[in-house]
């Protein structure tokens, strides 16, 4: 079992368990208010829902600075159960990744919470909810640079730093041929190429660069530019509750709740609480 790329900076958790947070979040709405699930309607709900997650995928699930479970992931499901009026039968137990897929396909949970990668192979193993949170990637400049918002164009001919070999690498290079790749080895390579100004801009993951434009390490040097850009080519399909493949009808209750949770404003409250600035 895969999961989504942990493109997330470590400088995440250190913002979580300081409480660093600051600037209102923009929301991103990846749930269709039009749409409703037939099976949501008659489905019997099992007597326990067993949430499976881990602790290594911050900000969406790990333990906070007392040893507890918590984050985005964990809190969305505490609402979903809420929402379902079903919260004194649901659980959340933490494993390792590797031990998630065969305990929920051996009755075990319900649903995994953890960022399991949505593809061919692992639609053939496994139900999904609708995703209902993407990782969108964003450029990063200095406060201070003169390049705008209107992009493409403003990169023609601009260095810009990004991690080699990643999805990342190959997006830049797809959507911004006119822009020259500065390739580096890692995210805080390609920050520092920026803030030195070997790079006029860098390129990467919007949701650990959120993280790090909030934290003191960047000191308020820099900024997003441009908008968010998402491809599900590139950067997967986002993030789902994935289920047993038989197990639709639970996956159809799962979305009428998300889409209450969404359209009551308990998603936007989330997101303020765990992106101390928007990746959108």
């Amino acid at each position: 079992m895969r999961r989504v790329p942990a493109f997330l900076l470590s400088i995440a958790v250190l913002l979580i368990l300081s409480g660093g947070s600051g600037a209102q979040v923009a929301t991103p709405n990846f749930i269709d208010q039009a749409q409703r699930g037939a099976a949501a309607q008659t489905s019997v709900l099992p007597a326990r829902i067993r949430f499976l997650t881990s602790v290594d995928f911050p900000p969406f699930s790990f333990l906070d600075s007392r040893g507890l479970l918590t984050g985005f992931n964990v809190d969305l499901a505490r609402a979903v159960c809420e929402d379902m009026s079903v919260t004194d039968v649901c659980q959340i137990e933490a494993r390792p990744f590797d031990e998630l897929e065969p305990a929920l396909l051996a009755g075990e949970g319900e649903a995994i919470i953890a960022g399991v990668a949505i593809d061919a192979a692992s639609r053939t193993r496994l139900a999904f909810t609708r995703t209902y949170l993407h990782f969108p990637a964003r450029f990063a400049a200095p406060s201070g640079s003169t390049l705008g918002d209107d992009l493409p164009a403003s990169l023609d001919g601009q260095r810009v730093a990004v991690v080699s070999g990643t999805a990342h690498a190959a997006m830049l290079a797809a959507f911004f041929p006119a822009a020259i790749a500065v390739p580096v080895q890692n995210a805080a390579q390609g920050l520092s190429a920026m803030r030195r100004g070997d790079a006029a801009a860098y390129f990467g993951d919007g949701i650990g660069l959120s993280f790090w434009l909030a934290s003191e390490a960047a000191a308020d040097c820099c900024r997003f530019i441009g908008g968010p850009y998402l491809s599900d080519r590139y950067l997967g399909e986002g993030l789902a509750f994935a289920l047993a493949p038989d197990d639709e009808e639970l996956a159809a209750r799962f979305d009428e709740a998300l889409r209450r949770v969404v359209a009551s404003g308990r998603f936007s409250e989330l997101m303020l609480r765990y992106f101390p600035v928007s990746a959108f």
